[in-house]
């Protein structure tokens, strides 16, 4: 009897111990691709001149389409000093935190339904990456005449001017990094994987109204353009049909793979490199003028100051 114990406590004592190292495993997987996220300034372009430009266009397709509805939503949220709070607050926090929390629930439900989850996360995040180093674009708060939400109430919070980094570590995001939206995308993956393994009908509902109110408030809060939103879901939606089948799941593995090593590397804009000012000054502003697009990179009432070519 005493052998048999001691083999049952050997296997559960090993269990346990592969339980935590597969743990730690996906705990480092997430970190890199947070890690390769908020560190795709270290080798993409920070030139702002073009990455304005880029988004002119953008704004151009967007007004032929109708969905220009930048200027009418950041307007809303300056105006409100409740919601103009609100809205730094959720982009400042719900991207990370209720990420996070989805990631445990899914995890502790079994490798069968978290694997695939995680990897359609990080084949989606991987493309978005990829579009950020070849696409820079500026954000409403760089492009001018949209008001910056998070750095008018930077006063009242933990975050600073910088996109949703917190005060003082501003230089650690890439501020161009704004087609597509993550911050849209990662909270559709939020809704889809509720929707698919949810039993409370509740939960279902919270995930498409997260989806819901991020989508709203990274355009009013001037850090996106509505096409940023449509195509961070869109990016999504494609991991999940990337990753989902026997071919699928092997193009997962492989963009997995490089997800690991995508932060490594410097590129010639490296250490040094320094965002300009936003358009937008901060502290000072009382009204947000969203008539005006054709200047590029100046509101009728601020001027972006030298920017580099």
């Amino acid at each position: 009897m005493g052998s048999v114990r001691r083999e049952s406590e050997a296997v559960a004592n090993k269990t346990a111990a592969r339980g935590w190292r597969n743990a730690l495993v996906e705990m480092a997987i997430i970190l890199t691709l947070y890690v390769a996220y908020s560190g795709s300034r270290m080798f993409a372009s920070d030139a702002l001149r073009p990455a304005q430009r880029r988004a002119a266009e953008l704004l151009d397709i967007e007004s032929t389409l109708h969905l220009s509805w930048e200027g009418a939503l950041n307007q809303v949220f300056a105006v409100s000093r409740g919601l103009s709070l609100f809205g730094s607050l959720w982009y400042a926090t719900a991207h990370y935190v209720v990420t996070a929390i989805v990631l445990v629930w899914l995890y502790r439900r079994g490798a069968h339904v978290y694997v695939p989850a995680r990897r359609a996360l990080v084949v989606g995040t991987v493309i978005a990456l990829v579009a950020y180093l070849l696409l820079p674009t500026a954000p409403p708060r760089l492009f001018g005449g949209y008001a910056d939400v998070l750095a008018l109430t930077s006063g009242d919070g933990w975050w600073g001017g910088d996109a949703s980094a917190p005060k003082g570590l501003g230089g650690l995001t890439n501020q161009l990094a704004a087609f597509p939206s993550l911050h849209a995308g990662w909270a559709l993956w939020v809704a889809m994987v509720l929707q698919q393994h949810a039993t409370r009908r509740w939960m279902r509902i919270g995930g498409w109204l997260h989806a819901l109110i991020t989508g709203l408030v990274v355009v009013g809060t001037g850090n996106h353009w509505v096409a940023d939103v449509l195509i961070g879901w869109l990016v999504i939606w494609m991991g999940f049909k990337l990753t989902s089948g026997s071919t699928g799941a092997r193009v997962g593995q492989t963009l997995e793979g490089l997800a690991h090593h995508i932060g490594i590397g410097r590129g010639p804009h490296g250490r040094q490199a320094r965002l300009e000012e936003p358009a937008v000054p901060r502290g000072h502003q009382s009204r947000v003028e969203d008539g005006d697009h054709s200047a590029v990179g100046g509101g009728p009432d601020q001027s972006p100051g030298p920017l580099r070519e």
